[in-house]
């Protein structure tokens, strides 16, 4: 059985004008946010590397100078492998260039440069070839349980649907006790309803929004009890199509953010690869830029904008309990409780899909803390030092608000 619902989200690439040419182009000047980041910096302690990260999306192209060696196509199970590095709109190459690509050929800078990626290719808006393609091509569900049964720590999701699955729901439940951290895109819905998508809505998945080079949350960026952390999501290149001759600046959407954010993870599981996927998901949201209690998470950032360089630099940074959930209340308990994998096991342990210009609406993951209480600055503006200098962040626009209700399964 397919996926419920259609999947949503403008998967078609937009841009502010074409780059001339891949090798003429310098992606990674328009990065703007590995400086304030101190990417290089945190690459003196890790790049991700020993980290796998299966990428579930519109498959990708392991032949962009960038991912040249950095995708191990072998690893992808066969029963989800049809056509996994081809790439049909050239999103998931633009996501996988994100969290590892090397920057070749003037290539998008991956935040984690040591991790490989493992491509999942499914079933998005943009996939032509008719039944017989439709047939062949696996289903999110197939991605998921297959990621789950390999050693990819970590399962990134820049698509959504619009309504849950309990199939789907059930493929994420598996690959929560199998210590996989998922990670999604809350989807680009905020300037209508602002629903947050599916896979991002069920438990044990990490919601991500969107935050531009000044650190405001978009208008697009869907906010919602599920919100979990935010991170770079707009300002710079991707992949324009399928054709892989030019990279189109100005990409905007929530997809890059989960993908930034997942290799947040990979550099942090690579400095400390014995954590188990609760002592990792502990740190991103513990370190988070954010001036909120935190115990109060913003619907339009969540915890704050992730920071793995906090964790990075700390040499003795505790990131508690190996076996305790940091979202238990909300996921409506801890699948790896009972269960003596650790980051080292096989089925390496691990908690916890494409648009990139505002996607129609992708995912958002676990909601935390389940707090009813407002807190105590709702003004609209607030300032987190993403690199060192503090920076206004401003949501979508509007006032702050950041009641949050525990996730209702």
């Amino acid at each position: 059985m397919r996926a419920v619902g259609a999947v949503v989200g403008a998967l078609a690439a937009v841009s502010v004008g074409f780059a001339p040419s891949a090798a003429a182009y310098d992606a990674q000047s328009k990065q703007w946010y590995l400086e304030p980041m101190k990417a290089e910096q945190m690459w003196k302690v890790s790049t991700g590397k020993g980290i796998k990260v299966a990428v579930i999306d519109s498959g990708v192209n392991a032949d962009t100078p960038s991912l040249k060696g950095q995708v191990l196509v072998d690893e992808v199970p066969k029963s989800v492998a049809y056509r996994a590095t081809d790439d049909y709109i050239g999103h998931g190459t633009s996501m996988a260039e994100l969290i590892a690509g090397t920057g070749a050929g003037g290539g998008l800078q991956g935040l984690a440069p040591g991790a490989k990626i493992v491509p999942y290719r499914i079933e998005l808006e943009g996939l032509k070839g008719g039944a017989e393609e439709l047939e062949k091509t696996p289903d999110a569900i197939d991605a998921i349980r297959a990621a789950a049964d390999t050693d990819a720590r970590i399962i990134s999701m820049s698509f959504g649907s619009v309504g849950p699955s309990s199939k789907e729901e059930e493929a994420i439940e598996y690959a929560a006790s199998k210590g996989k951290l998922m990670i999604a895109s809350v989807g680009n819905k905020g300037e209508t309803e602002a629903a947050i998508g599916y896979p991002a809505a069920y438990p044990y998945v990490l919601g991500i929004a969107a935050v531009d080079s000044s650190l405001t949350v978009p208008e697009f960026s869907s906010s919602g009890n599920y919100v979990d952390l935010s991170a770079p999501g707009e300002g710079f290149p991707g992949w324009c199509d399928a054709t892989f001759r030019s990279y189109c600046d100005d990409k905007a959407g929530t997809s890059p953010a989960a993908a930034v954010t997942s290799a947040s993870a990979a550099l942090i599981w690579s400095a400390h690869p014995d954590w188990t996927v609760n002592q990792v998901t502990r740190s991103l949201i513990d370190t988070a830029g954010r001036t909120w209690a935190k115990n109060n998470p913003s619907k339009y950032a969540g915890f704050g904008i992730v920071r793995p360089r906090k964790v990075l630099e700390d040499p003795h940074y505790n990131a508690g309990a190996a076996n305790v959930d940091p979202l238990e209340k909300d996921n409506g308990g801890d699948l790896l409780a009972n269960s003596a994998s650790t980051a080292s096991s096989s089925p390496s342990p691990s908690l916890s899909t494409a648009s990139q210009v505002p996607e129609t609406g992708s995912t958002g993951g676990t909601s935390a803390a389940g707090s009813a209480a407002e807190a105590a600055n709702d003004s609209n503006t607030l300032w987190i030092a993403l690199g060192g200098a503090a920076t206004a962040v401003v949501f979508g626009g509007v006032g702050l608000a950041v009641m949050r209700a525990r996730r209702v399964r």
